[in-house]
């Protein structure tokens, strides 16, 4: 039974995150929907992340297992015809029978925009954190500086999940400022729930001067999700890439 793999990008606005819910639109459900719709048959879609309500995508990576012998070109061109338009499949690839999108996940890469003016955003409301307070984005390096390594990053972690296993190792955290748009990108080989969003809060706390660079060690050794900040809106959260072994 091939196994298909998905490259995906979409607007997460109007879903309730990538996960299937019972009465509520989800990604997942929508590519599953699609799926069903071109083949008429009922599968089940493993994606390499589960995305909070609104947050966005412009590299997720999906797998689903179908009997359909198909060339991959065939799934990019007959998925994208019937998928919602805030959702496109970039490339459907052939691969292994063994090939899980989660599982085989190598390292993904998150990237948070921050609009950091006095004007609101028109536009692009949807897809940043608007922030019109004074910023000091070279102290909000510094504090991201002392989250890289392998740790426990319980105290950046959402309620509600059934982890085990709170040691992420995170490889990059930059703080890049373009005009007046500020970058957060992140990097590690898994993320707990809401972890990136809990970063961004609690080093824009920092830039806002609410907190100093080097108190973000205490708030690794706190081990409590109320030491470190508030969590950052969705909408300015990107799933940029997933990562897999060659």
């Amino acid at each position: 039974m091939p196994t298909l793999k998905l490259v995906l990008e979409y607007d997460g606005t109007s879903y309730a995150g990538w996960q299937r819910q019972p009465d509520q639109l989800t990604v997942q459900d929508a590519i599953e929907r699609a799926i069903r719709q071109v083949t008429q048959a009922t599968v089940s879609v493993i994606g390499a992340g589960r995305t909070d309500s609104g947050v966005h995508a412009r590299g997720q990576v999906a797998s689903f297992r179908i009997e359909h012998d198909w060339p991959a070109s065939s799934w990019t061109r007959a998925l994208n015809a019937v998928l919602p338009k805030d959702i496109a499949v970039l490339s459907s690839t052939l691969m292994d029978d063994r090939f899980h999108a989660q599982h085989d996940a190598r390292g993904k890469l998150y990237t948070y925009r921050i609009l950091h003016r006095p004007t609101h955003p028109t536009i692009d409301r949807a897809f940043v954190w608007h922030i019109y307070r004074p910023l000091d984005d070279a102290a909000m390096q510094q504090a991201a500086a002392t989250l890289i390594g392998s740790q426990d990053f319980s105290s950046f972690e959402g309620s509600l999940t059934d982890n085990t296993n709170p040691i992420c190792h995170l490889q990059r955290l930059e703080v890049i400022r373009h005009d007046d748009q500020i970058f957060i990108e992140a990097y590690a080989d898994r993320f707990l729930k809401h972890m990136v969003r809990a970063i961004v809060g609690t080093v824009v706390e920092v830039g806002l001067g609410k907190r100093p660079p080097d108190s973000l060690t205490e708030v690794l050794l706190a081990r409590s999700r109320s030491a470190a900040g508030r969590t950052a809106p969705p909408q300015g959260l990107y799933l940029m890439r997933v990562d897999y072994d060659e």
